[in-house]
């Protein structure tokens, strides 16, 4: 379909129309407050919205303004993410946070090019801000809206391309009315995650299917058009429970890997799974293999794991506190265990054993 065939006017008055009639009640909707647009916005990318509301009134409640984020210890905020994932982003919604209270007086940025600057933001959230709490006439685009405009407009390129997103970023900020700009992105989202769905859309019922490309060519399975592929790597986690009295051993995750900042227990990682290790057992005794095996799917990772415990005698507490003092681990009392921000991983392993 060529583009200057369509009424762009009649395209989004459908999709505000549609929202109109289908308003979906979210606890961010209806804020202009920056603050509470950008916490939403960064907690559900790449999560669903049903997982992401708990976390956004947790963080509401625990952090209402940006100065009280800014002021929380990392630790606390990575703590309060636990189970939510890509903890890139709660390092990251951390350091905006610090930025925009000290640096910027506790200001956010009004325009679509200066909350690009910001720590985390890309253009999707940069225009998701500008647009619902500053009406600027920035067009969001999601995997919904590459969805409903890959299909309606019968638009083939890989969206997964530099070239598709500088295609459709282009199309939606031609097709964003000026004086409903906010209105309008949290319609096409709408549209696109409730009606024009990845798999089979009700297409009987939608206001656009005489119009639409896909519909009127029997494609619609086969828009939008996703080409590159990620790799998925497979690694073999081998965890060492290491215990003495009340006290388990610890280590926190440096950069450079998964979970940076959070905890976990001393690992040695395999090649392949039966792979054997070596690890230096603590006062000549060996570690007792858990049987249960835990799978673990990150967006670019899987993770197979396995445990081994050991149980230290007490009188030789100083002498493992020496010898994690040596390799960067910490002790840490099974009472105080909750507190330390934890990948899920861990987590469930946790709950297994009843802590």
């Amino acid at each position: 379909m060529n583009h200057k065939d369509t009424d762009f006017q009649a395209f989004s008055h459908q999709i505000l129309l549609w929202y109109s009639l289908n308003p979906r009640e979210l606890p961010w909707r209806g804020t202009k407050n920056p603050y509470k647009i950008w916490l939403s916005e960064i907690i559900l990318q790449q999560t669903r919205v049903a997982q992401g509301m708990p976390y956004y009134y947790k963080f509401v409640k625990n952090y209402p303004t940006v100065e009280d984020l800014a002021l929380a210890p990392e630790e606390d905020v990575l703590r309060l993410w636990q189970g939510l994932g890509y903890y890139s982003r709660a390092r990251n919604l951390h350091t905006c946070a610090k930025y925009i209270h000290f640096e910027l007086g506790g200001k956010f940025p009004e325009t679509y090019a200066e909350l690009l600057k910001l720590k985390g933001v890309g253009s999707y959230t940069a225009s998701a801000i500008s647009s619902f709490a500053f009406g600027e006439a920035k067009a969001v685009v999601d995997g919904n809206v590459f969805r409903v405009l890959a299909r309606y407009f019968g638009i083939e390129t890989d969206i997964a391309s530099s070239r598709g997103k500088k295609e459709f970023e282009a199309l939606a900020d031609q097709l964003i009315p000026k004086d409903q700009p906010g209105e309008y992105n949290q319609a096409i989202m709408d549209f696109g995650s409730r009606q024009c769905t990845p798999t089979n859309p009700d297409c009987g019922i939608c206001p656009l299917k005489q119009s639409c490309f896909a519909y009127t060519q029997n494609l619609v399975k086969d828009l939008p058009v996703k080409i590159k592929k990620l790799k998925i790597k497979e690694r073999h986690l081998h965890y060492y429970i290491i215990k003495c009295g009340e006290d388990w051993v610890w280590k926190k995750r440096g950069s450079g890997d998964i979970w940076e900042g959070l905890f976990d227990f001393p690992v040695l990682e395999k090649e392949k799974p039966n792979d054997s290790l070596q690890f230096e057992p603590l006062d000549g005794k060996e570690f007792e293999q858990i049987d249960k095996k835990y799978r673990h799917i990150l967006s670019h990772q899987k993770l197979n794991a396995t445990f081994s415990k050991v149980e230290i005698p007490s009188k030789n507490y100083q002498k493992l506190a020496d010898w994690c003092e040596e390799r960067g681990f910490i002790l840490v009392n099974e009472e105080k265990i909750d507190y330390l921000a934890k990948p899920k991983l861990i987590v469930n392993f946790l709950n297994d054993q009843g802590i």
